[in-house]
């Protein structure tokens, strides 16, 4: 399934994408997308009844927002260097075990809304990323096979990045990663059943359309199982909860001076195969 959620910021009802690609409302089923709904089979199960038996009423897409798919996120995971091509282009040793940090879930903001460039920036980035989106509590998970177990679908994630904040300002990368609007996520959460394999996902990102980002999850260092997995080790993961799973190359620190990075203006459009499209115009903080 195709699940988002749509409307006015902080107003959004839930939806289902159906196969022809109409939108429904699923309002009357479910209060919202969010982790209690994903831990709750009985109520995934209500939705997918009802869309076979063609009783959701559509909606009209026609100038309606799409905000993020997830209500209430508990917290945002991050895999960083996660890529063996990102890597190679940044002149990075591949990491022994998967670096984590963390945006707040405040960064999270709907696929097409504005992103802002913070004040004094001179180094935001771009980076597509595969979201995966927890649906059972998950604590010392010990196999790969139980860790997709735990995973309710997967997303799109920009990971917007300052790169000055996050590597030359010292400390961790916290400053350069939690600038507001700097996790756009969906448009769609696609159910796990819908994705047979994680790691055979191209990943696609361009600015002002021009194609920066060209890759496959094929290309991950940590796959998805064994993220999920080696988090689960560290912290207990609740229904709701994401993790971006790393950037494949192509992103602006990796480029030749000067880099290109982000400015007030840009458009930035993004995608992974099967999990939708995004669009960000760019302004000023």
């Amino acid at each position: 399934m195709k699940l988002l959620r749509v409307g006015t910021a902080g107003s959004e009802r839930p939806a289902l994408l159906d196969a022809e690609g109409t939108l429904r409302d699923l309002s009357d089923i479910v209060p919202d997308i969010d982790g209690a709904l994903l831990s709750d089979d009985a109520a995934l199960g209500r939705i997918r009844a009802a869309a076979a038996a063609g009783e959701l009423p559509a909606l009209d897409a026609a100038g309606l927002r799409v905000g993020p798919p997830l209500a209430r996120i508990g917290k945002v995971v991050c895999i960083g260097l996660n890529y063996h091509d990102h890597a190679r282009e940044t002149g990075a040793e591949p990491p022994a075990e998967p670096v984590v940090f963390f945006k707040a879930a405040d960064t999270v903001v709907g696929p097409n809304d504005t992103v802002l460039v913070p004040r004094g920036s001179v180094k935001t980035d771009w980076e597509v990323e595969l979201a995966v989106v927890i649906g059972r509590t998950a604590r010392y998970l010990e196999t790969d096979e139980e860790a997709l177990a735990h995973v309710a679908g997967y997303a799109v994630a920009h990971d917007v990045s300052e790169r000055e904040f996050q590597i030359e300002r010292g400390g961790t990368w916290d400053k350069g990663k939690n600038c507001e609007t700097f996790n756009p996520l969906g448009p769609w959460l696609v159910t796990a059943d819908e994705v047979p394999d994680p790691q055979n996902l191209s990943l696609k990102l361009w600015v002002n359309g021009e194609l920066k980002q060209d890759g496959t999850t094929a290309e991950q260092i940590f796959p998805v199982a064994e993220v999920v997995r080696y988090v689960s080790r560290f912290m207990t993961l609740y229904p709701g909860d994401v993790i971006n799973t790393g950037t494949p190359a192509g992103v602006a620190l990796g480029q030749p001076e000067p880099k290109p990075y982000l400015r007030a203006g840009d458009v930035v459009e993004l995608e992974i195969e099967g999990l939708g499209r995004q669009r960000q115009a760019l302004k000023n903080a």
